[in-house]
């Protein structure tokens, strides 16, 4: 094996492993994207994340993540988000208006052909062994959208 072979081998894994470090968030204890038909997601098909127990108490941030096509015909989408929180009962409901494009008419997410998106909608204080299911449909006029691929959630400890 040549020298510059086994340093370019060594170089690509000091590379790799950097990455995979830099990768890792370990205040991340929750993060699912559900799948919606390109064609159209249609406005009464809700999509249910159930997130488990906690570990321990803290103040957690939610994200609502978004991945459309060049298909998506609007600027933005609003959507209807509710919190249950258990066992505590708690019940949240909110209106997330999420804009894709800035008011410097750049997009905001990331992507070539097919774009992500991240929108903070809460923070929340849980306590230990707190469980939460969270329901989002779109509230737009039209009542079939196409183009959009996946909606997730991401809950994070601050």
């Amino acid at each position: 094996m040549s020298r510059n072979n086994c340093f370019f081998q060594i170089s690509m894994m000091v590379i790799t492993v950097a990455a995979a470090l830099m990768s890792c968030n370990r205040n991340t204890v929750y993060d699912h994207y559900e799948h919606t038909p390109l064609k159209g997601w249609e406005r009464m098909d809700t999509l249910m994340f159930g997130i488990g127990p906690m570990a321990s108490a803290a103040r957690y941030n939610q994200e609502i993540g978004i991945r459309i096509s060049g298909e998506y015909p609007f600027m933005s989408v609003s959507l209807i988000v509710e919190q249950h929180v258990f066992p505590a009962g708690t019940v949240r409901c909110d209106t997330v208006d999420c804009h894709f494009i800035g008011n410097d008419g750049m997009i905001k997410g990331r992507g070539v052909g097919s774009f992500q998106y991240m929108f903070p909608f809460a923070v929340s204080d849980l306590n230990e062994g707190d469980s939460i299911a969270v329901y989002i449909r779109h509230n737009m006029k039209r009542e079939t959208l196409p183009g959009i691929s996946d909606v997730g959630l991401r809950v994070s400890r601050q």
